[in-house]
């Protein structure tokens, strides 16, 4: 095999996220920027030569092109076989599914999962390592370093593969195999759930659905095992073809981003299940008629049913949530006296505990939930436990949502997101809070008492490895949080998060709009921060 080796100078912008590297795609393309990042991947991996790599993304723009890229570095640098979704496609959970099945010893997922595709839009990239999960911190600190030092790259000489058919082709002691993208991962979901009561509940009209697939990756999964294997009627998937820009929308499953979705559920005549999924099919959404579940809510509900779930009847181990998540999953670890654990945001946190048997369910409050099947976030695997749940209890999401209120008390959880801030304006109200933290215990405001106030530090406890700055927490003698956060998913400025949250044990006060019972914490968190002042905004760019 050819192989060619290119000067190259490092660019100083190739730190990774929460979840791999994003940027604008005419970041990526220029010369040499996707090329650099890639080699710093496999300049950071050690004894892969001869190894399965796994490669696929959302289908955003300019995914196609890197694949190929990729493909010949990979080819050059050593690696012994690919597995390729076909057409370059393949969901960011379906990836992790195939990395555990044939043992790889990683994979390159191409995707910026919930932020906007085409031409002057969002492109990410992500290595995950062989347990089918985010690389940990540790890796990506050292790709970090090794991108800014970076002198060449190299790329096998060879013609493009033809992505669009199934294939199995050897070049040079290469093996390259293009696989269907929803195989594997149909036959897991089948393993997991009981498809033979899910499908004659949709036959006998007791469920009905509505899935947006929001013109991303999921499409194809959804119209496999939703319509094709489970039976819901044609049509039921909608937005269900994965295009570059996404259909001009933003594929994030919120009630904003999804609207069409919110207006079926919400109008006359709504289905018994409504759900969406982001743009690499890792994000859900779920709602019932006349009602959005919050991710916080779901989760704990998943953890209170789980026996009622073939793959969980057994009973789960534990349970894990992001920090900024709320703590309604804890009150339902607590009564079943099951271990719960708090993490920074980001997979990868999860990682360590489901390979150690911590943990069997995990969930973040930005629209993610999983378990140990696979180690991402996997949007269709929660639609699929709904549905699941709805066909074993036989009762509208409404009801089994007051229910669990009903015995857990109900944690008023929103997400204030102000999107695109100054990077130095976002800095200085981090670092504002920052200044507060030792004043703030004891202080009033109104029925509100401080409790503590710090900057959240994680200490793993399987590897002892310490992850610091991961969010601001003001926490309030009645159990009422307010969480500060910078998120590393946005691609222009900073996007700063404001968490709020509020027990409410009172059953008759269960029903009260989120952002009239968080009123008085959003006014504080204002006080605290300043954001409105120092960003000049008005209001939040997205409340979910």
């Amino acid at each position: 095999m050819q192989t060619k080796t290119y000067n190259t100078a490092p660019y100083d912008d190739q730190k990774p996220g929460t979840s791999g590297l994003r940027k604008k795609v005419k970041v990526f393309q220029q010369p040499g920027y996707l090329e650099n990042f890639v080699q710093s991947v496999f300049n950071s991996l050690a004894d892969f030569q001869g190894k399965t790599l796994v490669l696929g993304g959302d289908g955003r723009y300019f995914n196609r092109q890197a694949i190929q890229i990729i493909i010949k570095m990979a080819a050059a640098n050593g690696f012994g076989e690919l597995i390729i979704g076909r057409g370059g496609l393949l969901s960011t959970p379906a990836a992790s599914n195939l990395i555990r099945k044939y043992h790889a010893f990683g994979g390159i997922i191409l995707s910026a999962s919930h932020n906007p595709g085409g031409p002057d839009e969002d492109f990410g990239i992500k290595y995950n390592v062989g347990n089918g999960g985010p690389a940990p911190e540790k890796f990506t600190d050292a790709l970090y370093q090794n991108s800014k030092i970076i002198t060449s790259y190299l790329i096998a000489q060879f013609d493009d593969i033809d992505l669009d058919n199934d294939a199995e082709l050897e070049i040079d002691g290469l093996k390259i195999r293009v696989i269907d993208p929803v195989d594997d991962y149909a036959e897991l979901m089948a393993e997991i759930f009981d498809f033979k009561l899910i499908k004659q509940s949709i036959a006998a009209g007791l469920l009905s659905l509505r899935f947006d697939a929001m013109h991303a990756i999921t499409g194809p999964y959804a119209k496999r095992i939703l319509e094709n294997e489970l039976g819901a009627a044609p049509g039921s998937v909608f937005n269900a073809v994965p295009l570059e820009d996404f259909g001009g929308g933003h594929p994030d499953p919120n009630m904003v981003h999804a609207h069409e979705l919110t207006e079926i559920m919400f109008g006359d005549n709504p289905p018994v299940l409504g759900a969406a999924s982001d743009g690499d099919g890792d994000r859900n959404m779920i709602m019932g008629a006349n009602i959005f579940v919050t991710p916080s809510d779901s989760l704990a509900i998943m953890a209170a049913n789980a026996r009622l779930i073939p793959a969980y009847a057994k009973g789960i181990k534990g349970v894990a949530r992001s920090m900024p998540t709320s703590q309604a999953v804890d009150r339902v670890a607590a009564a079943l006296g099951l271990p719960c654990y708090e993490t920074p945001t980001g997979w990868k946190f999860f990682g360590n505990l489901l390979d150690a048997d911590k943990i069997t369910l995990c969930g973040e409050e930005s629209f993610g939930s999983g378990s140990n099947h696979v180690r991402e976030k996997d949007g269709l695997w929660a639609v699929l436990f709904w549905l699941n749940l709805l066909a074993r209890k036989r009762q509208p999401v409404e009801d089994i949502v007051h229910e669990h209120w009903q015995t857990y008390g109900r944690d008023i959880y929103c997400r204030h997101d102000y999107e695109a801030v100054d990077l130095a304006i976002a800095n200085e109200i981090i670092d504002h809070l920052r200044e507060q933290l030792d004043s703030l215990p004891g202080k009033n405001w109104g029925a509100y008492t401080v409790k503590f106030a710090d900057e959240f530090s994680y200490t793993d406890p399987v590897d002892n490895s310490v992850s610091s700055h991961q969010g601001i927490r003001i926490g309030f003698t009645d159990g009422s949080r307010i969480v500060f956060r910078m998120s590393g998913t946005g691609t222009i400025g900073a996007t700063l998060r404001i968490y709020l949250e509020k027990f409410e044990k009172n059953i008759r006060n269960h029903d009260q709009d989120a952002q009239l019972a968080l009123a008085e914490l959003i006014d504080i968190a204002e006080q605290l921060s300043r954001i409105k002042k120092l960003s000049g905004r008005t209001e939040p760019s997205v409340i979910t």
